[in-house]
């Protein structure tokens, strides 16, 4: 078992925050360094699948999460144009039953706003306008120096790079290396439902069309409706990753779809625009005294809403494996077991892009013809691509 004590993360995200609160729980004192200089997350919804809930459930935030969450009644895929259902899978109390966990859609802001207030319980401290930009191993004292931007140092036994796919950790760890744009951007945003002028299904809904789609579902017990609409681009110029969008180019680029889909886009007031960047395989999530988490080691394309949940997902691993071995061995295992795991999603996920952009032409609609017909005469085929997702529990 690793002497661990003290554990700096780089990082407030969601994955950094659960990772946290995870090390507090076992007793750690954990330091975590987040650059910003208020504590937050842009407006934008999350779905938890139950493979991520079990972890949230574990470190004892199902109560507090509860009254934020909404229940979606199935996962669908529907048509741009005619609004025909592609796949149609129930979630609610069918996905509850069959993964011992529920599917809940939750409010960045909320779950990062409950992790937050578990950590500063649990003893957490949280530095803010605190930029990690570098460390050293201190072979003398088995411990390593963690070095902030604005002079101050912090002496640790393990540093967890949590700071994002533009990790600074990263960047000294396997140097530096632009992300890479996939061609493709997501414009996301939050809508009152008093605002809309129709009824939007009460599902996890994926609208696909011809090099574009849209996601849509509700937040807050049925309050807002959450939006995430990617379309295929080359031109991507800005410095930023994120930057706040132009609503009348949004409607724009779904002029002509479903009137669930223009009705909806027509009540948005406000979005923001993202690039969707990924990265190579990297040689190796941890170096000494010092590891990846979440998208630091494996940025996600969006197209199986599990970002935040392998972030979730590491931290629990990261967590059990330093409590049960040496650092060294701990380290190594946690790769072992989360590396296969986040490829396959990754994979996954490139895969329905493919899927949601009708690419091929008519035989990318046939392919969407295909999943209608294998998810009406052949479901368990359908279920068991997600029972390897969703059903997911850690060996460690």
């Amino acid at each position: 078992m690793s002497h661990i004590n003290r554990v700096v993360i780089a990082g407030a995200g969601i994955g950094g925050l659960c990772s946290a609160l995870a090390f507090a729980q076992q007793g750690k004192q954990v330091v975590v360094c987040e650059q910003a200089w208020q504590l937050g997350e842009v407006g934008a919804g999350l779905q938890i699948s139950p493979n991520a809930f079990k972890v949230l459930r574990e470190l004892g935030l199902e109560s507090a999460l509860q009254p934020f969450a909404f229940v979606p009644q199935n996962a669908a895929i529907r048509d741009y144009k005619t609004g025909e259902y592609y796949l149609k899978s129930p979630l609610a109390a069918q996905a509850e039953a069959r993964y011992k966990a529920p599917y809940w859609h939750l409010h960045r802001a909320d779950l990062h706003q409950v992790l937050a207030q578990a950590c500063s319980k649990a003893g957490v401290d949280i530095w803010l306008g605190a930029v990690v930009s570098g460390y050293r191993e201190e072979a003398s004292s088995e411990s390593i120096r963690v070095f902030l931007e604005d002079g101050r140092t912090y002496l640790a036994d393990l540093l967890v790079g949590a700071d994002g796919i533009r990790s600074h950790v990263r960047e000294q760890m396997l140097g530096a290396e632009q992300p890479t744009f996939m061609g493709q951007v997501a414009w996301r945003g939050v809508i009152p439902v008093a605002d809309l002028p129709i009824t939007i299904q009460p599902d996890a809904c994926v609208w696909a069309g011809p090099d574009r789609h849209l996601v849509s579902y509700y937040l807050r017990g049925g309050e807002y409706v959450n939006f995430v609409a990617v379309e295929e681009r080359q031109d991507w110029r800005s410095e930023s990753w994120r930057e706040e969008g132009d609503v009348t180019e949004l409607q724009a680029a779904f002029s002509g779809w479903h009137p669930e889909v223009t009705e909806l886009l027509g009540a948005a007031k406000q979005t923001f625009l993202w690039a969707l960047n990924g990265r190579d395989a990297l040689p190796t999530w941890h170096q000494g005294r010092v590891v990846l988490l979440g998208d630091a080691c494996h940025p996600m394309l969006p197209f199986m809403a599990q970002g935040a949940a392998m972030a979730i997902e590491d931290a629990q691993v990261l967590a059990r494996c330093v409590a049960t071995y040496d650092l060294q061995t701990a380290l190594v295992k946690y790769e072992q077991v989360r590396k296969p795991r986040t490829t396959q999603i990754q994979n996954l996920s490139k895969a329905n892009a493919g899927l949601y952009h009708m690419h091929g032409g008519v035989f990318g609609k046939a392919k969407l013809q295909a999943l209608k017909a294998a998810s009406r005469f052949a479901p368990k085929v359908i279920q068991s691509k997600l029972d390897s997702v969703y059903g997911y529990e850690s060996p460690v």
